[in-house]
């Protein structure tokens, strides 16, 4: 007689437990408390997922891990990019002695001949001490009509860090105008009436470009160009004051700049870092929350800062392992009687000279600190942030 086998008593349990296990999972699933925390996941990871698309997305050439840590600092999470910078930051080295480069396209003034009849900046000395071969002294990065206009040179920033140059610029006002670029983030959108970019129609005759300052936020003031503004113009702000002949003004807003009839632009950033020809005791104060986030919450950093000079000239600094006073020295050293800093860390450090060779409509960007992190052509496309151009007057 034919028999049907039956499982075990093993397999019987085994195959009811998971039935069971599913059943249960099943339950829970349907459960509407289930049900709730699905859906508030699902719209959270939907909403994360645009924010995070739209800020890896937005325009500019920024780099994915600056785009992150800026989403972060939005969205309330500083502390978290802070202790992760903390985990990766490496200090800059102490001692050692770098070689100050020879570029090119940089015309010493001893080889100029229309060296004399130009204002010559004076030979600057190094806070570090005895000066390296060519430490100091001026080289030219563009001419108008032949004479020069924009001048360059390289310190060491202090006795400390030795191994690293600081770049200084100085602008000849009777020779260069200036104009104020919006960045697509930073204002953000506007009735500008100016791109956030230099296009190929707007080239001839551009000689620099450099960047501005920290995110509006973050800057305890405001921004205004062409009649519209972002934020509030602040008194006692520290301010880069952009006018419609072209000319630039730095100094405390309410006090030595003023809105007239005759500006046209105007970037706020912090307080003044030189004023009055002498360096304020502020800027040795709060260091890590005054004068914004830094990596890691360090000191000495990439930072950017510019002044107006007793003649005139408006004087661009920038460079790596740099705290706010030794910036606000470099910009003194250069003759400076009001100054400002502009935007700090690597992601967002930039000066660039054009030269007018091969093609004059479309010139060639150099940058002027070769460790800049920026590409030369970081202006030739739409740009996050705001920046300055500077042209052939």
């Amino acid at each position: 007689m034919k028999t049907t086998a039956e499982p075990c008593p093993g397999e019987r349990t085994r195959g009811g437990s998971r039935q069971t296990l599913r059943v249960r999972v099943l339950s829970r699933l349907a459960s509407p408390r289930t049900r709730v925390g699905l859906m508030l996941l699902c719209m959270f990871l939907s909403w994360f997922s645009w924010s995070m698309g739209r800020a890896l997305t937005a325009p500019g050439g920024d780099s994915i891990a600056a785009r992150v840590a800026e989403w972060a600092r939005d969205h309330h999470l500083g502390p978290a990019v802070t202790l992760l910078e903390q985990a990766t930051y490496t200090p800059p080295k102490i001692g050692g002695s770098p070689s100050i480069p020879v570029n090119d396209s940089t015309t010493p003034m001893s080889a100029n001949p229309r060296a004399q009849a130009t204002r010559i900046p004076p030979l600057l000395a190094s806070p570090a001490g005895p000066a390296l071969p060519g430490e100091g002294a001026w080289g030219v990065l563009a001419t108008v009509h032949g004479s020069p206009a924009i001048f360059g040179t390289r310190l060491r920033p202090d006795a400390v860090h030795t191994s690293y140059l600081a770049g200084i610029v100085s602008m000849d006002q009777r020779l260069t105008r200036f104009e104020l670029h919006p960045g697509a983030q930073e204002p953000g959108a506007g009735h500008w009436r100016t791109p956030t970019w230099i296009p190929p129609r707007s080239r001839t005759g551009l000689l620099a470009t450099f960047n501005g300052g920290f995110k509006l936020n973050a800057s305890g003031g405001g921004f205004y160009l062409n009649g519209a503004a972002k934020g509030a113009l602040t008194s006692s702000a520290a301010s880069l004051v952009f006018y419609r002949d072209g000319h630039v003004a730095v100094g405390a807003w309410g006090r030595d700049v003023s809105m007239t009839d005759a500006v046209v632009g105007v970037r706020q950033n912090l307080r003044l870092i030189v004023d009055q020809g002498s360096i304020p005791a502020s800027v040795d104060k709060n260091v890590q929350g005054g004068w914004g986030f830094t990596l890691g919450g360090a000191y000495h950093v990439w930072r950017s800062g510019v002044g107006v000079t007793t003649d005139g000239r408006l004087v661009f600094v920038y460079g790596p392992a740099l705290s706010v006073h030794s910036l606000a020295n470099l910009l003194k050293e250069a003759d400076c009687i009001e100054a400002m800093q502009l935007d700090i860390n690597p992601a967002w450090m930039s000066y660039m000279y054009y030269t007018p060779s091969p093609d004059p409509a479309n010139p060639t960007p150099v940058k002027f600190l070769a460790g800049q992190q920026r590409p030369a052509d970081r202006y030739y496309s739409p740009s996050s942030r705001d920046f300055t151009a500077v042209y052939t007057r």
